[in-house]
C-alpha cells in the first residue's frame, strides 16, 4: 500500500464562513505540498482555489500559505505522512480558499 498524507484545507470565500475539508493524498518522498494541492485539483476537486506560477523553489512567491501555523511556500514544504493543516495567509484579503490578494493596491487591474 502506498503512503498518503492527509491535507486539511481551510476553504471558503470572502464574506462567507470558512469550512475545513480533508483529503488523503498519495505521495512519494520528495514531493511538495504544492504537488499535493495540484493532485487534489486534478483528481478530487477541480474547484479548489490555489495560486502558483512555478514549481521551482519560491522564485514566483505566489504559493504562500500557512501550514501548521507558519507562513511558507507550498512549493518548498515537503509533503509528509500524517495530517497537515493548510490555510490562506491571515494578513491578506481572502479571495477564495487558499487564494489571497497579493498585489499591492496600485498594481491591481480595474475594479
Amino acid at each position: 500500500m502506498s503512503a498518503s498524507a492527509k491535507l486539511v484545507i481551510r476553504r471558503g470565500a470572502s464574506g462567507e464562513p470558512p469550512r475545513e475539508e480533508t483529503w488523503d493524498v498519495p505521495f512519494e518522498p520528495g514531493q511538495s505540498v504544492l504537488d499535493g494541492l495540484r493532485w487534489i485539483r486534478a483528481h478530487r476537486d477541480p474547484t479548489l482555489a490555489i495560486r502558483y506560477s512555478c514549481t521551482n523553489a519560491n522564485s514566483c512567491k505566489e504559493c504562500m500559505v500557512r501550514i501548521g501555523g507558519k507562513t511558507v511556500y507550498a512549493c518548498i514544504v515537503r509533503l509528509r505522512a500524517g495530517t497537515m493543516k493548510i490555510e490562506p495567509l491571515p494578513n491578506k484579503a481572502l479571495l477564495r480558499d487558499l487564494v489571497t490578494e497579493i498585489a499591492p493596491p496600485d498594481e491591481r487591474l480595474g475594479g
